[in-house]
């Protein structure tokens, strides 16, 4: 799943909302210098207040005051920040001269508020891109980035794409098509695959998306087609695009023009809407597991001995390994025995599952009716490896197992809960039919579908449909 670049005032909306402290920090500071009190004893200063902000959503919406903030040098960034404050300190004298309450305030704070409001803005600025640059610079949350060239251009895409200090992605590697320079590093970039190789390197490597320069191969939108049903974001340098790919957008990528395609386009709000959503449910889903292990772990420990959590790896988003966890409703070592059980494996395909699992104790066939076994897994989505709906996380005896479309499913974060849950997976035994539900789910994406399949989800849970 790709998001759409945030453009405007919404690209910077952290910056917008540390200018607004800054200004209302100022205004109280400034009324409590002047009169001596922070509660301001007049409702008119509680209008000014409400007026400050409105006039600086109002000079941030219409003017420039963020755009290549992160570029700009300490004395650029003092200089921007005056004429920003003295923009919404000339819209609030302008306000109050057109509806004739300018005689009203008083001179002195609103001239103490400008000067704090220079002081106050430009440290939080400072300060704050200081934090984001240094996010930036260390690569976390990045999007991990395989760019495919040939030999003629690697050198000078590689350069334009992967020196630039501020972007959302990281190179991990290159594919030349037309000559086989495995082991080398072109631009400190290793080439990881040739021609004949790529789509082995593709299944096995964690990549969320891939650059192809437009003068690679005559059939660029082809190999971009078959990198999006993998669940990949693909993004072309635009030579010429005669065929039609889906979900497609123009935009501006280092130096480049390119059109970029995925499997699902969203907004950046949906997706962190879909994110907070997560983390209020990762902090009510904790406090039940505080509960249940408090309830069950002395019963797990009781029948049988060993951890009362269970923990393995799992594979998440474009193929990155986590760490799962879980209640532990089995025999300690369980996973040692699940080769002598695979012939009464009732799943055809990379996947296993059986009736009346000899591995699992008494009390783990309760949680697992009721899937209390699955609580610990909201520490996975509130450190961000997991969400609440998603798709199923493989192990990574299963990935070993899957076919190439089968990396499809890999496309976005998994989750707790999905289609292939809500739409009864004790009844569903093929492999291919959990692919084609999870890339469903993936393609027609909205929170709206999140909330219906969390609700189908709770009343599965409480008429005791888990797993078996």
């Amino acid at each position: 799943m790709y998001h759409e670049e945030k453009r405007g005032w919404m690209k910077h909306l952290d910056f917008t909302l540390i200018d607004l402290f800054a200004l209302e920090l100022s205004l109280f500071l400034a009324y409590l210098w002047r009169f001596g009190n922070i509660i301001f004893t007049s409702s008119l200063y509680m209008r000014l207040v409400i007026l400050v902000a409105l006039v600086d959503i109002v000079v941030i919406f219409f003017g420039e005051s963020y755009s290549g903030i992160l570029r700009r040098r300490k004395d650029k960034e003092f200089a921007a920040t005056v004429v920003h404050c003295l923009m919404v300190f000339g819209g609030v004298l302008l306000f109050n001269y057109a509806t004739k309450m300018s005689e009203i305030y008083s001179r002195q704070l609103l001239f103490a508020f400008l000067f704090l409001a220079i002081f106050f803005e430009y440290g939080f600025r400072v300060v704050w891109k200081r934090r984001v640059r240094k996010r930036m610079l260390s690569g976390h949350n990045k999007a991990i980035m395989l760019v495919v060239a040939d030999s003629k251009t690697v050198d000078r895409c590689l350069y334009e794409i992967s020196h630039s200090k501020y972007t959302d992605f990281l190179v991990s590697g290159v594919v030349i098509v037309d000559v086989d320079r495995r082991g080398e590093k072109v631009q400190g970039i290793p080439v990881v695959a040739t021609a004949d190789t790529f789509w082995e390197y593709v299944r096995t490597a964690v990549i969320d998306e891939v650059f192809i320069d437009g003068n690679t191969r005559e059939s660029s939108e082809s190999l971009a087609s078959q990198l999006v049903e993998l669940g990949m974001t693909v993004h072309i340098s635009l030579v010429h695009t005669d065929k039609m790919i889906p979900n497609r957008m123009i935009e501006s990528y280092a130096n480049y023009l390119v059109m970029t395609s995925s499997m699902k386009i969203t907004s950046t709000w949906k997706l962190a809407v879909k994110r907070l959503i997560d983390i209020i449910g990762g902090i009510v889903g904790m406090v039940f597991t505080i509960i249940f292990t408090i309830i069950f772990g002395p019963i797990i420990k009781f029948q049988s001995p060993g951890p009362i959590f269970y923990s393995s790896i799992r594979i998440g988003k474009g193929g990155r390994r986590f760490v799962f966890y879980k209640f532990r409703t089995m025999v300690s070592g369980a996973d040692k025995l699940q080769e002598s059980l695979q012939a009464k494996n009732k799943m055809q395909g990379a996947m296993f599952k059986m009736e009346n699992d000899p591995r699992i104790i008494p009390i783990g066939r309760f949680m697992r009716k009721y899937s209390i076994d699955e609580f610990p897994q909201f520490w996975n989505v509130l450190k961000g490896d997991m969400s609440l709906v998603g798709t199923r996380p493989p192990t990574e005896k299963e990935f070993e197992q899957y076919e190439r479309h089968h990396k499809a499913r890999l496309g976005i974060k998994p989750g707790l809960t999905g289609m292939w849950q809500s739409n009864g997976r004790n009844k569903i035994t093929d492999f291919e039919k959990v692919v084609q539900l999870d890339t469903e789910y993936i393609m027609n994406w909205s929170l709206g579908m999140d909330f219906a399949i969390l609700f189908r989800t709770v009343g599965i849970v409480l008429k005791g449909d888990g797993a078996q």
